[in-house]
């Protein structure tokens, strides 16, 4: 298997196991991962967010962990990597009116390479304006973010991964096994146990 180099996106207030697990998954199998946050540079952090299920109406919110980048923000060239990842939270709210995170993301999806997103890292997409013709899952209340960017919104189970093509989606971190499978497997890695 060659490794692969993967761009994630991340912003304070990125949930923190939707950052913490995939970073660490696609290191552990040898890719190669970047974290990057707007207007900040490697070894700088980013707050993280826990959301968790406990029976309420919406999930709720605790402080998490901060979370190290690797990389520079402002030295990315997306031509270099062959993947994205967008982590849900609560950054994906405002990292979807930069102008230069959104002209990243149209390069992945023009370039048809591997893009995953999970809960709200959907809301990146939708204001990219690459969902058009694309089904994909989300957190359930981004599911009419979805269908107004002109994405086909598909409610799955908590625990499941939806894939289109290039695109794999799930709802939240419960879904982390099918979703990192799925990515894995759009990505064409390969683990022998």
């Amino acid at each position: 298997m060659a490794a692969k180099r993967i761009l994630m996106i991340v912003g304070d207030f990125v949930e923190d196991y939707e950052v913490m697990v995939p970073f660490q998954a696609l290191l552990m199998v040898g890719h190669a991962v970047h974290a990057v946050c707007p207007n900040k540079k490697a070894g700088e952090k980013v707050r993280t967010a826990i959301h968790d299920f406990e029976g309420d109406q919406t999930y709720s919110e605790k402080p998490g962990h901060n979370f190290a980048l690797n990389f520079s923000f402002a030295d990315v060239l997306p031509g270099a990597y062959d993947a994205l990842v967008l982590p849900g939270g609560r950054a994906p709210e405002y990292l979807r009116l930069d102008k230069q995170v959104l002209d990243i993301v149209r390069h992945f999806s023009d370039a048809k390479k591997p893009l995953a997103a999970i809960c709200h890292g959907l809301q990146i997409l939708a204001a990219a304006g690459v969902l058009p013709g694309r089904s994909c899952a989300a957190y359930y209340a981004c599911g009419p973010e979805v269908t107004a960017a002109g994405g086909d919104y598909r409610e799955i189970g908590v625990t499941d991964a939806h894939v289109d093509g290039n695109l794999v989606t799930a709802v939240a971190w419960p879904g982390h096994p099918a979703w990192l499978a799925a990515f894995l497997k759009v990505l064409g890695t390969t683990i022998s146990l």
